[in-house]
Parts: structure tokens; C-alpha cells; sequence
């Protein structure tokens, strides 16, 4: 069962990283599930940064950035598997 944890709110496109407002907790390692109108795929989350500096973890109403491994659109929601 996937439990939604936040949304995409920003997107670096040439470096590949999403601005995301989480919902909910999310750690270095987690598996997550980023799904859009036109977006549909799954990876491990490998680095969390806050203003550019690299976390392990974060919680429900920060703004994270994290690398994505595939293209994704602001709007599109983030799921914990």
C-alpha cells in the first residue's frame, strides 16, 4: 500500500532535481513512487538536500530537493512504497 508524502513543486531540468513540499517523512533509502499525468516510475531516494546542504532525513512541511532518475513535472505526487 503507497501513502502519498508530498508533491513536486519545482524542477531543475538540466541537473535533474525536484523541489518537493512533503506530507509526511522521508529518509535517505526510502523506495518511492512518483506518479503524474504523464509520469509514472519508481526509485530509491539517494540524497536529500536542504538549501544545499545534504540530510538523511526529513519531515512533513519541509522543502527538500532530491535527485530524480527519470523526468517528472511539477504537480506530479511522491509515494512512499
Amino acid at each position: 500500500m503507497e501513502k502519498e508524502i508530498g508533491k513536486i513543486t519545482h524542477i531543475f531540468e538540466k541537473i535533474d532535481v525536484a523541489i518537493l513540499e512533503l506530507a509526511d517523512t522521508l529518509k535517505v533509502g526510502d523506495n518511492i513512487h512518483i506518479l503524474g499525468s504523464t509520469t509514472d516510475f519508481e526509485q530509491v531516494v539517494d540524497s536529500i538536500q536542504i538549501e544545499h546542504k545534504n540530510i538523511n532525513s526529513a519531515k512533513k512541511g519541509e522543502i527538500v530537493g532530491i535527485k530524480l532518475s527519470d523526468k517528472a513535472k511539477v504537480g506530479d505526487k511522491i509515494f512512499l512504497k
